[in-house]
C-alpha cells in the first residue's frame, strides 16, 4: 500500500530520473524505476560482499555513485558487468578557516571518538592505551559519542580500568560539527567499511585525526591529513596518540593538511555539479 502511495506521487511529480540514496532502497527503487520507464542512480557508501549483492537493473541503472575510491574498486570487483558505469564523487563539506585543534594554551587536551558502539572489542585497545596515557601522566579528557547494545559493556570496562574520570560516554548530539570541533583530536578506533561522514566533518572542523587503516580509509593518508596505527595493536594506538599529545606542532599540521585536502577534493560546488550531471546524462 506505502508503495502505491509513493508511486502514485511520483507520477505526480513528473521526476526524469531516480536517485537511490540509500543501499537498502536499491530493490524499491529498481521497481519503481521499471514501473515509471526511469533511468535511474545508485549511490553505495560501503564495500559490498559477494553473497549479499544488491538488486541492480542492468537496462534502467545510469551510474553508481561512489564515495570513495576504496568503494569504488570494491564495486568493481563485486559486479564487474557494472564497472563503467561506476563513478566516484566526493562527499562536499566546508572547511573551517582556522584550525581549532589544541588553539588555546593551557586547555586540557579534549580527544573524541563517535559511532554505533557495537561491540566492548572495538575500544579495548583503545581504552588499554588511554588508560597507559594516563599512567604516564598526561592529562586529557576522551569523550566517546554514540549509543548501542555495547554501551553497559562499555561502562563496566570503564570502571575495571579505573578510567571513569577521563573517558565519558554521551548520546550523539546536534549539531555535530559543533560537537567535533569542539576535539582537539578524532580517533577512528577499527576500520569502517563504509564511508564515515563523522571523520570528514571532523577534519573539516581542523581535529587532527588518529586513525586505522583498512576498510573505506581513504581519508586517513599518512602523514598528510592523520597519523595512522593498527587498531589491534594497542602499543601502536598509544604511541600515535602520545605523539599528538606530545607535539600540538604535528597535531595542528596534520589538521591543517587535512582541512587542505578536503578544500582541494571535498568541495562541495564540485560534488553538486558533478551529480547534476550525472543526472543530466542520464536522460541521454
Amino acid at each position: 500500500q506505502n508503495k502505491k502511495i509513493l508511486l502514485e506521487k511520483l507520477e505526480k511529480f513528473k521526476p526524469t530520473v531516480l536517485h537511490c540514496l540509500c543501499e537498502s532502497k536499491a530493490s524499491l527503487t529498481r521497481q519503481l524505476a521499471r514501473q515509471l520507464g526511469l533511468p535511474y542512480v545508485l549511490t553505495v557508501n560501503s564495500l559490498q560482499k559477494r553473497f549479499n549483492q544488491l538488486s541492480i537493473s542492468s537496462k534502467r541503472l545510469a551510474k553508481i555513485i561512489v564515495p570513495a575510491e576504496s568503494i569504488a574498486v570494491n564495486i568493481a570487483k563485486v559486479y564487474p558487468r557494472f564497472a563503467e558505469r561506476i563513478e566516484q564523487v566526493n562527499i562536499g563539506t566546508f572547511a573551517s578557516k582556522t584550525t581549532g585543534c589544541f588553539s588555546k594554551p593551557g586547555q586540557l587536551a579534549s580527544m573524541v571518538t563517535a559511532g554505533p558502539l557495537r561491540s566492548e572489542s572495538d575500544f579495548e585497545n583503545l581504552l588499554g592505551a588511554v588508560k597507559h596515557l594516563a599512567i604516564d601522566g598526561y592529562e586529557f579528557m576522551l569523550v566517546i559519542i554514540g549509543g548501542g547494545r555495547a554501551e553497559s559493556g562499555l561502562r563496566k570496562l570503564l570502571t575495571e580500568l579505573g578510567l571513569l574520570q577521563i573517558v565519558t560516554i554521551v548520546p550523539r548530539l546536534e549539531p555535530w560539527r559543533t560537537v567535533l570541533a569542539a576535539g582537539d583530536i578524532f580517533i577512528q578506533p577499527v576500520p569502517d567499511n563504509a564511508f564515515n561522514p563523522l571523520l570528514l566533518e571532523a577534519m573539516s572542523a581542523g581535529a587532527a585525526v588518529a586513525g586505522c587503516k583498512g576498510g573505506v580509509d581513504d581519508l586517513i593518508i599518512e602523514g598528510k591529513t592523520a597519523i595512522a596505527f593498527d587498531p589491534d595493536d594497542e602499543l601502536s594506538i598509544y604511541n600515535s596518540l602520545r605523539r599528538l599529545l606530545d607535539s600540538h606542532e604535528l597535531a595542528r599540521q596534520l589538521a591543517g593538511g587535512a582541512q587542505q585536502h578536503l578544500r582541494e577534493n571535498h568541495s562541495v560546488s564540485k560534488m553538486i555539479s558533478s551529480i547534476l550531471r550525472i543526472y543530466h546524462n542520464a536522460n541521454i
